[in-house]
């Protein structure tokens, strides 16, 4: 499982970053024709997908590293057993809501076919923006891949923030230590 979720990461890294240089190399490409007096007819259209790509593979890149924005905290504070019947709540939500972005990225798809760009008519749109279900897809594993950690965490009662807090402090520590 480890190495899955490794490799599954790395996957996700080299997507979000590719998808990061594409969208500058095509920001500067516009920059420089628009100062040249030629504006491209297409990069809008494409800086926006490319922008909306980013943020569905980043998402689920965070969600297997569990970076989203959470309340681990009041969480903790919670007593047990609740606590974890707010954790398998909280889970059950977030899973649940991307299985409906899913499904209805796939409806989205069907209502799209043989639709193309206004600004590239050779692009189908069906390509740009099967991102959603594909998107949601990714999220729902990368949820589930890092649940078992994230749920063993929450049962000993510690938060995933604090103890990647304390460990990089103790690497520094030992740094300061070596010398």
């Amino acid at each position: 499982m480890l190495a899955l979720n490794q490799n599954l990461s790395k996957f996700l890294e080299w997507v979000v970053i590719t998808l990061m240089i594409l969208l500058t190399v095509v920001v500067i490409i516009a920059v420089l024709f628009r100062i040249a007096g030629n504006s491209l007819s297409w990069y809008d259209e494409i800086a926006a997908i490319l922008l909306s790509w980013i943020t569905y593979y980043g998402a689920a890149l965070a969600a297997l590293k569990r970076r989203h924005i959470g309340l681990d905290s009041v969480l903790l504070s919670i007593p047990m057993p609740t606590r974890m019947a707010a954790v398998a709540l909280a889970e059950i939500i977030v899973i649940g809501f991307f299985v409906v972005l899913a499904y209805t990225g796939l409806q989205v798809l069907q209502v799209l076919e043989g639709e193309y760009l206004v600004s590239l008519t050779w692009m189908p749109i069906q390509l740009t923006q099967s991102v959603i279900p594909i998107g949601a897809i990714l999220f729902i594993i990368c949820e589930l891949l890092s649940l078992p950690d994230y749920w063993r965490m929450c049962a000993i009662g510690k938060s995933l923030e604090h103890a990647e807090i304390e460990e990089e402090v103790e690497r520094e520590l030992e740094k300061v230590g070596e010398k």
